[in-house]
């Protein structure tokens, strides 16, 4: 047996639903391509389709005391420091240092939610 898939999102469950939305449409600089008042909100990024989610009222509880999660939501940037600057600017400045990894720089950042964003920085690849 094969798990048949037409595409894969990622969604983020929220109890505070406009927060999480306004912070994302801010960050992305785009509004999301689907809405369901006070239920759901949808981005369709390059290669991701993004959702974010208020639980029903049976399942609230499964999400607000959630610890920290394993999950990041990475992305990659071309400029490190204009990201940071613009979750900066956003109000969500990432707590730590910019970290180098074998892969290139990185720094963690967090949204309204909590949840860890990875912004990451490709090494560049020498063409010699």
């Amino acid at each position: 047996m094969v798990l048949r898939y037409t595409e894969v999102l990622v969604a983020i469950a929220t109890v505070n639903l406009e927060e999480v939305v306004n912070f994302y449409t801010q960050l992305l600089s785009e509004k999301p391509s689907n809405v369901i008042p006070n239920v759901y909100a949808e981005f369709q990024l390059t290669s991701l389709r993004l959702g974010i989610f208020q639980p029903q009222q049976s399942h609230e509880s499964e999400f607000t005391h959630s610890t920290k999660s394993k999950i990041s939501l990475c992305f990659e940037v071309s400029n490190l420091e204009v990201a940071i600057a613009h979750l900066t600017n956003l109000g969500y400045p990432p707590p730590g240092e910019i970290s180098i990894a074998s892969h290139g720089r990185e720094i963690y950042a967090y949204d309204p939610e909590g949840n860890r964003l990875i912004l990451h920085e490709a090494k560049e690849v020498n063409s010699h």
